[in-house]
């Protein structure tokens, strides 16, 4: 037996994915295709028109355009992805590193609003362990920004640590707060399936800015002046603030890499995890790449069922 440990190597999918949805905002059908790449490919997407691609976005926070109500993220063409974040939390709540994202709209298709549907896709069909080491974006000094009463922080940790807040004057919500050590299984057991959510007394504004089209029951929980709308009730304990967490496991991973850090978040969103990570870049000396200690090279790469990983996390 080797004495390699999971998670040394990079990673990628045993095969190709294919999807179908609607975009939450526009209302458009989607077709998303997920590609197995190489090492050090990181997550890239590829905007398809007419079965050709016109674009190759890398899912990085210098290509982050826009952060109203999902993170965009775009090419200096103005060619632009949106609502990337619970895709890209389930590719780095999984630990995928390497993956072509091939999409024929604006917009990954919201699902039931939550990972979940990501997640099972990748379950189908397995993860594929690479010979290179991993890459991690190592935080070496405790970074922090602040704006209208939010505010969010990295700091140095050996692992992924995520510690977020919420305080809504719903009293559907209320305030509540969440701590995980991050890894496969916790994203999965915790935080996968929790749903994004909405004020019902927001409906009539979000449809007359032309953002919310493809919003309804079956992927969204709405919330009404004192219940959650939704006939099944809520998925977890605390599942508005799980979801706020899942969409802070997104937006992070516009990092380009895994984080070793903790993160820290009160009353954030998709703009305020943006800004942390722009200011860890903005200063060198905040940050350092660092990769997995080399391990004993097997005769072919290793294919990991995902639920052998998230055993591993655990």
């Amino acid at each position: 037996m080797s004495n390699r440990f999971i998670g040394a190597r990079q990673t990628t999918l045993a095969r190709e994915i294919q999807l179908t949805g609607t975009g939450v905002h526009s209302g458009a059908p989607v077709s998303l295709t997920l590609h197995p790449a190489e090492a050090d490919t990181g997550l890239r997407f590829l905007v398809a028109k007419r079965g050709k691609v016109i674009s190759e976005i890398a899912a990085h926070v210098a290509n982050v355009k826009n952060l109203t109500l999902c993170t965009v993220i775009g090419d200096d063409a103005g060619t632009t992805v949106g609502t990337v974040e619970h895709l890209l939390a389930a590719l780095r709540g999984l630990s995928i590193d390497n993956l072509y994202i091939e999409i024929d709209s604006k917009e990954v298709p919201i699902m039931d609003g939550s990972s979940a549907e990501f997640v099972e896709a990748i379950d189908r069909v397995g993860i594929r362990e690479l010979s290179e080491p991993r890459k991690y974006i190592k935080v070496l000094k405790p970074v922090r920004v602040e704006e209208g009463g939010c505010w969010g922080e990295l700091a140095p940790h050996s692992g992924f640590r995520m510690d977020v807040e919420i305080d809504f004057a719903s009293p559907v919500i209320g305030r509540q707060r969440l701590q995980y050590e991050m890894g496969p299984g916790i994203f999965r057991h915790e935080l996968s399936r929790a749903r994004t959510f909405g004020f019902m007394s927001d409906v009539e504004k979000l449809w007359k800015a032309g953002l919310a089209l493809g919003a309804d029951l079956t992927n969204t929980v709405a919330i009404g002046e004192d219940k959650v709308m939704n006939r099944e009730g809520l998925r977890y304990p605390q599942e508005f603030v799980r979801h706020k967490m899942l969409d802070a496991v997104g937006d992070l991973a516009l990092a380009g890499m895994p984080l070793l850090g903790a993160y820290r978040s009160y009353r954030g969103g998709h703009r305020l995890n943006a800004m942390v990570l722009q200011a860890l870049f903005a200063d060198a000396s905040n940050w350092a790449t660092v990769q997995a200690p080399r391990t004993r090279a097997t005769r072919t790469p290793l294919q990991i069922a995902p639920s052998a990983i998230a055993a591993a996390a655990e």
